[in-house]
C-alpha cells in the first residue's frame, strides 16, 4: 500500500533533524573524550577554544548536513518521479498521442498513485472522445451526403428538363429537406447536451399524459407498421421539460416502428419512490447483449444498411439518453427482455436543476 505523503514528509523532517543533531552530539562527545586529550595534552589548554575545535564542529555539521541532504534527495526523487511520468504523458497527449499513459514508479506515495490513476482515467476518456469525434464526423458526412446528393440530382434534373415539376416530386424534395433539418436538430441537441447547455423549461405535469399524447400522435404510423399497443399508464407526476421528454418518448416509439414491426409493444409509466419510470417493451427481434452496450452510441446501428433503408439516423437512443441525463435521470436497455427490446427511462420527480431554479 502506498504511503501517505504528508506523514512521510513530516516523519522525514523529524528524522533528519534528529540524525543531524545526533551526529553532531556523538561527534563532539567522541572528540572531547578521545581526541581532544591527544591533541592537547597540556591541561591548561582545556579551558580555551582552539582552532581545531572550530574545524571539528564544522566537520561534524557538514557530515550531518550531507547525511540529511542524501536522505532528503532520495525523498524528493520519490516525489518527483510520478510528476515526471505525468508530465511526459501530458506532453505526448498534447502532441496528439491520446494513447499515452503515466506509469506509477515503484514505492510511490498514495497521493501520487491517486494522481496517476485520475490522470490515466482522464487520458482514457480523452482517447475515447477523440475516437468518437472522428467517427461522428465521418458518420455525419455520410448521413448528409445521401440526401444532399439526391437533392442535387433532382434539382439538376429539373433544371435540365429531365424531370417534370410535378407535386409528388416537390413533396419528395421537401421530405429530403425535412430529413436534413431533423438531422441537424438532433445533432444540435446532442452537442448542447455534451456541453451541458441543453436548456430545459421546467413545469409540473403528469408523464403519463405526455406519453398518451405521443401515442395518439403516432397511432396511425404504428398501426400501419402492424404494431399492437398495450398501455399501462399509471399517474407519474414530475417536474421537467415536457417538450423534451415527449421528444424522447417519440424517439423510442419510432424505434419500435422501424425495427420491431408486426410486434406487440407494451408502454407503461409508474412512480417508484422519488422517481418516475417510463418503459417501452416490444416483442421484435431485439438486440444481442454485446450490441445493447452500444445502442446509445451516436450513429451506431446493429445493421447499418438496414437502419438507413428504414430511415433511421442512429441518433434516436443517444438523444433519449441525453434528455434523460439532462433531467438528472438515466435511460437504459433492460437485459431481461426476451424476446424483444425493453427501453426504460428513470427520472427524478424533481430534478436538482429545477430545485436550483426555484431557489
Amino acid at each position: 500500500m502506498a504511503a501517505n505523503l504528508n506523514a512521510r514528509i513530516s516523519r522525514t523532517i523529524v528524522a533528519l533533524t534528529l540524525i543531524a543533531g545526533l551526529i553532531v552530539y556523538l561527534g563532539l562527545m567522541a572528540y572531547f573524550l578521545f581526541i581532544y586529550e591527544w591533541l592537547y595534552p597540556d591541561p591548561e589548554v582545556y579551558a580555551l577554544w582552539q582552532p581545531a575545535d572550530t574545524v571539528m564542529v564544522l566537520v561534524l555539521l557538514g557530515f550531518g548536513l550531507l547525511t540529511a541532504s542524501v536522505i532528503g534527495w532520495r525523498l524528493a526523487r520519490r516525489i518527483v518521479a510520478p510528476l515526471t511520468s505525468v508530465a511526459g504523458a501530458a506532453r505526448q497527449i498534447a502532441s496528439g498521442d491520446f494513447s499515452a499513459r503515466a506509469a506509477l514508479p515503484p514505492g510511490s506515495f498514495r497521493e501520487a498513485a491517486d494522481l496517476l490513476a485520475d490522470f490515466n482515467t482522464m487520458a482514457e476518456r480523452l482517447e475515447r472522445a477523440e475516437a468518437e469525434l472522428a467517427y461522428s464526423n465521418s458518420a455525419i458526412a455520410h448521413e448528409l451526403r445521401t440526401p444532399l446528393t439526391i437533392l442535387r440530382g433532382r434539382l439538376q434534373g429539373l433544371s435540365d428538363g429531365v424531370f417534370e415539376p410535378t407535386p409528388p416530386l416537390y413533396e419528395r424534395l421537401i421530405e429530403h429537406v425535412d430529413h436534413l433539418s431533423d438531422l441537424v436538430e438532433e445533432l444540435r441537441t446532442l452537442a448542447l447536451s455534451n456541453a451541458g447547455k441543453l436548456d430545459l423549461t421546467y413545469s409540473a405535469f403528469d408523464l403519463a399524459g405526455e406519453v398518451g399524447v405521443a401515442l395518439t400522435g403516432l397511432e396511425t404510423e404504428l398501426a400501419t407498421a402492424g404494431i399492437t399497443l398495450d398501455r399501462a399508464l399509471a399517474p407519474a407526476r414530475m417536474v421537467g421539460d415536457r417538450t423534451r421528454l415527449r421528444q424522447a418518448i417519440v424517439a423510442i416509439l419510432e424505434n419500435c416502428r422501424r425495427y420491431a414491426p408486426q410486434s406487440r409493444v407494451h408502454v407503461e409509466t409508474a412512480e417508484d419512490g422519488d422517481e418516475v419510470v417510463f418503459r417501452c417493451t416490444d416483442t421484435g427481434p431485439g438486440l444481442p447483449p454485446e450490441d445493447q452496450a452500444r445502442a446509445f452510441d451516436r450513429f451506431w446501428r446493429a445493421e447499418a444498411s438496414r437502419g438507413r433503408s428504414l430511415g433511421g439516423s442512429g441518433l434516436g437512443l443517444p438523444i433519449v439518453r441525453a434528455i434523460a441525463r439532462a433531467h438528472g435521470g438515466e435511460a437504459r436497455i433492460l437485459p431481461d427482455a426476451e424476446p424483444g427490446l425493453s427501453v426504460e427511462i428513470r427520472l427524478p420527480k424533481k430534478p436538482p436543476a429545477a430545485e436550483k431554479a426555484d431557489d
